[in-house]
């Protein structure tokens, strides 16, 4: 298995962040196996959904209607509404799979490969790609 560890930055705003060209460069020429993307935040997690066409929007617009930013959580330090951050994972998992080809990932027409982040309070997230030899 070989593996890295990448870090971006979120910002201070909900966001929608594409990691797929990331991934794509990761696994190039790697051959036949598995891509495993995982964001080691209690806090985040990993989608795989269309971007660039409102999805991204309507993912963090569904997760603000599920998961509302007020005082119903238990979990309150930080922002208000911050322990639905905490309860997110279980939504949006911190992993994702993807098969490798070739050295390609297989993902669909419109899929990407998204770090999904409703934590304000925390800007630096990283995320580890492992690829798993077939």
């Amino acid at each position: 298995m070989d593996s890295e560890t990448r870090s971006y930055r979120t910002g201070n705003r909900e966001t929608v962040l594409d990691l797929t060209s990331d991934c794509r460069d990761f696994i190039s020429g790697r051959g036949d196996g598995l891509l495993h993307v995982f964001v080691p935040h209690a806090t985040a997690g990993i989608a795989i959904i269309e971007t660039g066409a409102g999805s991204d929007d309507d993912l963090l617009a569904a997760l603000g209607d599920l998961l509302p930013a007020d005082d119903r959580w238990q979990h309150r330090h930080g922002s208000r509404g911050h322990g639905r951050s905490h309860v997110m994972p279980a939504v949006v998992p911190p992993h994702a799979t993807v098969p490798v080809v070739d050295g390609r990932l297989t993902l669909g027409t419109w899929q990407s490969i998204c770090l999904v982040d409703l934590n304000v309070d925390n800007s630096e997230r990283d995320v580890r790609l492992s690829f798993l030899a077939g």
